[in-house]
């Protein structure tokens, strides 16, 4: 009998080593997220160290320098070891990389979205990619360095009310102790606030007069050219540094604006923790520009941030990934990191924005003013384009004649064809 007690006693013991092996066994699968923000890169290192020592899966975050994420993704998607979630920003990107998108449609992410107005399928149906923030953009201005000139915040209603304060600034920089706009670089860091954001004066109107762009139009009018001009003209020539400084760069905008440098600054509802932390009563007004109607414009509200799940990964790292994607927009903790971050997730469970530039822009649409979507997304062969444009831009700033202008417009409108061209293999 004591024999009998004994084995049964041995085999009990084992069966619960097995069973604790099991429970402690390490989890399947493991994500690995090309991250398209470089600012975004501390916080999602952070979120991801937390998510790791909470389920024991692998979070690997890997963000590639500004203006280098497609290349970067272009070389790991081709490579033995490539990201399991990536960043699509427009319908280009999914025409590009719909092959190698899982089908998002009843997944558990999908199913917390709160609008499905954002999603971006191809042309068969398939959702391809979603939204994970909403943001908007235009010119934050600081009330405290317009009220001494007796101007307030609800006096700038169009282009010529602005043009009319900037210049006063600028004109009494000397005694005033600040300028009208921060510095408006064209360097690699900076030059997205304008040939990407601040170009979207031209696209906006432009698809505004033909219809909202499903995906890049072959070509441009650059009928609403003139207007970027006013605008970009007013920037580069009262700014806090000189027009011909702007290619260099490095002139830290987002610290001229909070040391109360200069009155105006090209940004958008990811600065606004930044800004407000510096300038409590900080706001935003439109990108007017002369356009006929714009006192009733709004901010530019959109994303070209949209979450991709790579189909080609292993199925334990597909379950990883998006197990990991639901918790971001759950966990209290992980969203309201990234709200800080990027203003508002458009998920149901996530936490809420509490964002002064995304309240402005509330406010706007509902006093029934028009918003200005990111038309902007749908340039062709982005990277390369907007490299021709900085070029044409800097040559400009250093000596603005006729005939370098001209160049701008080539490259805004014939590059704009020209890089279609070599994207569709015309």
């Amino acid at each position: 009998m004591k024999i009998k007690s004994t084995i049964a006693l041995i085999l009990s013991v084992l069966l619960i080593l097995s069973l604790t092996a099991c429970a402690f066994s390490a989890p399947e699968g493991s994500v690995y997220w090309l991250n398209f923000k470089p600012e975004l890169d501390e916080t999602l290192q952070t979120i991801a160290a937390r998510y790791q020592e909470q389920t024991g899966i692998s979070v690997r975050i890997e963000t590639p320098e500004t203006g280098a994420y497609r290349s970067t993704l272009r070389e790991r998607m081709a490579s033995e070891d490539p990201p399991t979630l990536f960043v699509i920003n427009n319908q280009d990107g999914v025409n590009e990389w719909h092959e190698s998108a899982l089908d998002l449609t009843d997944t558990d992410i999908q199913k917390e979205l709160n609008t499905s107005t954002y999603n971006l399928s191809d042309e068969d149906g398939k959702l391809v990619a979603i939204p994970y923030c909403l943001e908007c953009y235009g010119i934050a201005v600081n009330p405290s360095l317009i009220e001494p000139l007796g101007y307030s915040v609800e006096d700038i209603t169009d282009f010529d009310t602005l043009k009319t304060l900037a210049e006063v600034i600028h004109n009494n920089a000397f005694w005033l102790g600040y300028d009208a706009f921060c510095s408006p670089d064209l360097d690699a860091e900076a030059s997205w606030r304008i040939t990407g954001h601040l170009a979207n004066v031209e696209y906006y109107y432009e698809e505004r007069d033909s219809g909202t762009w499903q995906e890049s139009p072959a070509s441009l009018t650059g009928n609403y050219l003139p207007n970027f001009k006013n605008i970009y003209d007013l920037c580069i020539n009262n700014a806090v540094s000189a027009p011909e400084e702007l290619a260099a760069g490095g002139h830290h905008p987002t610290e001229e604006f909070t040391s109360g440098k200069a009155a105006f600054f090209l940004t958008g509802s990811w600065d606004y923790a930044t800004l407000s932390a510096a300038i409590p009563d900080v706001t935003m007004i439109p990108y007017y520009c002369g356009v006929k109607g714009e006192e009733k414009a709004g901010l530019n509200s959109g994303s070209e941030n949209f979450w991709a799940v790579n189909v080609n990964a292993s199925e334990a790292d597909q379950r990883a990934t998006l197990a990991f994607m639901k918790w971001l927009v759950t966990d209290e903790e992980a969203s309201n990191l990234l709200v800080e971050q990027l203003g508002s997730l458009p998920y149901k469970h996530a936490s809420k924005a509490e964002n002064g530039f995304l309240s402005v822009q509330a406010q706007y649409v509902a006093d029934g003013r028009y918003i200005m979507d990111w038309a902007t997304n749908h340039q062709p062969n982005e990277e390369v384009y907007r490299a021709d444009l900085v070029t044409a831009l800097c040559a400009y700033n250093a000596d603005q004649s006729d005939e370098n202008w001209e160049q701008v417009k080539l490259a805004f409108v014939d590059g704009w064809a020209k890089q279609y061209a070599a994207v569709n293999n015309y």
